[in-house]
């Protein structure tokens, strides 16, 4: 909490002032809540440090940011834009409570944060990628990977210039405010 202040204080600085933030932190730990092992029927369970590592910086360390950043802005009289970072696994993913509920919340708080920021003059939006081209997604297995680039509607995997024409409707578009756009090529219909 106290470097996300220090790094906010230092930004405002650096740059004589802030009228934005484009909150993308997100880490994933993925396993099942319960999963029983198929030959043993052992039971093993999600870690608490899985969930918690997930919730902190998916969720703890964005909302700080964004408190940071708004009070900064709001300090000084700044108006400008937030852009939260979902993922379509708001929607619910296998194997991933710990990420699916962070990046739910995230988006909910978008909503939540439009309207309690509007009095600033400070818009918040939301992006929710989809399978996008990363250092994550290229390391995966190329059999799982095409398994899951077969079921996106326009045939491709995400680029990460996909992302940043939504991140930039957000930021342009003044009138934009409180939404998620689903940025997935049709995965999420």
């Amino acid at each position: 909490e106290n470097d996300i202040g220090s790094f906010v204080a230092w930004a405002h600085d650096e740059m004589a002032g802030l009228t934005g933030l484009i909150n993308n932190a997100g880490i994933l730990r993925d396993g099942l809540l319960v999963r029983k092992d198929r030959n043993s029927g052992e039971i093993t369970k999600l870690t608490a440090q899985q969930w918690q590592a997930v919730i902190d910086v998916n969720l703890t360390g964005a909302t700080f940011m964004v408190r940071d950043t708004v009070a900064k802005m709001a300090a000084h009289g700044h108006h400008g834009v937030i852009v939260n970072m979902s993922s379509i696994a708001r929607h619910g993913n296998r194997g991933q409570s710990n990420y699916s509920a962070a990046k739910a919340a995230l988006a909910a708080n978008t909503r939540t944060w439009s309207i309690e920021f509007a009095r600033f003059g400070i818009r918040v939006g939301a992006i929710a990628p989809g399978m996008v081209k990363t250092p994550m997604t290229d390391s995966m297995k190329e059999k799982a990977r095409a398994a899951l680039v077969s079921m996106i509607p326009v045939g491709r995997i995400g680029m990460p210039e996909d992302i940043w024409l939504a991140v930039r409707f957000v930021i342009e578009c003044d009138y934009f405010n409180g939404r998620t756009i689903d940025v997935d090529g049709g995965l999420s219909f």
